[in-house]
């Protein structure tokens, strides 16, 4: 295909969000990777390789969980082009616009190693064997759970205990109801194709958002007195959410900023080591708002918001817990993951 062509594609598929209604796809690619390997991917150091886009907060979920547990040593880390053509996710932030470890131009050709004319998307965060060069899973939900459980042997020395035995339970239930009406309700907004679909999620996104500024009024965390899976996941929706939701997606009944427990809670866990320094304001409102095109047709990204106030005092720290429990936080970034001056506040 010529690139006038690629360009072509791209901008019809592109163009075709906001003409339907959004459902998002099961992941079709769910093996999992096990301390005992059952279904064939056994964890092991320096095996696999996490393919993640700093715009996406999904895969921005996987980043933060490596990060708090250490991980970067023994999982190894592709960052993507926040802008894709139509074969998705391509690596044209590395040298010669190829992978350097897994010797590839798109992640697409990692699908087709796992199965070819595979007719779905594809999707970040995805975990790639480096020696077959197949992809091993795009499941999103399960992936991170299993890097705080099954990775257990590799995590660092003081790595938190994100997804907590006794508190699973209560964990899964806030779980289920931010991602059904917060990490996944701002996209029903965005993508609504009738006013009746827009007005039905937008409500569910802020009674939930209200619900939970309720919930984290007195407490420091979602659930217990430490970081959890619980907060990473609500995090990777708060950080985008004056920047790109507000407007973009039309979730506009209030800003993130103008939640005092919100806006507090979402700056203690910026501030927190794992998190700020895995975020990056230039990929995300990039993304948004240029590959987006049948909801922002001019491609035009905006200068704001004032990123400034992420790096102000939350005082959070008043209401005790310890965010990495018993554990401690992580070490500095490492080497050429660092993220450019440009994404930062």
């Amino acid at each position: 295909m010529s690139g006038d062509d690629s360009d072509s594609q791209a901008a019809k598929s592109n163009a075709a969000y906001g003409k339907k209604p959004f459902k998002r796809s099961k992941s079709h690619f769910a093996d999992r990777v096990t301390a005992d390997g059952r279904d064939g991917w056994p964890v092991e150091a320096g095996r696999y390789r996490l393919v993640i886009s700093r715009a996406c907060p999904w895969a921005s979920r996987a980043a933060i969980s490596r990060r708090l547990l250490g991980l970067e040593s023994a999982l190894s880390l592709a960052v993507v082009d926040p802008i894709q053509d139509d074969r998705s996710w391509r690596f044209t932030l590395d040298p010669d616009g190829r992978d350097p470890v897994l010797g590839i131009r798109y992640l697409s050709e990692a699908y087709d190693a796992r199965e070819t004319g595979y007719p779905g998307g594809v999707s970040v965060p995805a975990l790639v064997d480096e020696v077959s060069g197949k992809l091993v899973t795009n499941d999103y939900q399960q992936l991170t759970l299993d890097l705080a459980t099954e990775w257990r042997d590799l995590h660092r020395p003081g790595a938190p205990d994100l997804y907590p035995q006794p508190l699973r339970d209560e964990i899964n239930d806030v779980m289920d109801g931010i991602y059904r009406d917060v990490n996944n309700g701002v996209y029903r907004a965005g993508f609504a194709a009738s006013q009746s679909e827009y007005e039905a999620a937008c409500r569910d996104v802020f009674r939930r958002l209200e619900e939970t500024s309720r919930r984290l009024a007195d407490r420091r965390y979602l659930v217990g007195d430490s970081i959890t899976e619980a907060d990473i996941r609500l995090f990777t929706t708060l950080v985008r959410f004056d920047a790109v939701y507000h407007g973009h997606f039309k979730c506009n009944r209030w800003k993130l900023s103008e939640d005092p427990v919100l806006w507090a809670y979402a700056r203690d866990l910026y501030q927190t080591p794992g998190f700020g320094d895995t975020v990056d304001f230039d990929h995300i409102k990039r993304h948004y708002y240029e590959v987006h095109t049948g909801i922002n047709p001019t491609g035009i990204v905006p200068l704001g918001p004032d990123l400034d106030g992420w790096l102000t005092p939350h005082h959070r720290e008043g209401f005790g817990g310890r965010p990495f429990g018993d554990g401690t936080a992580p070490g500095p970034v490492p080497d050429g993951e660092e993220v450019p001056v440009t994404g930062q506040p």
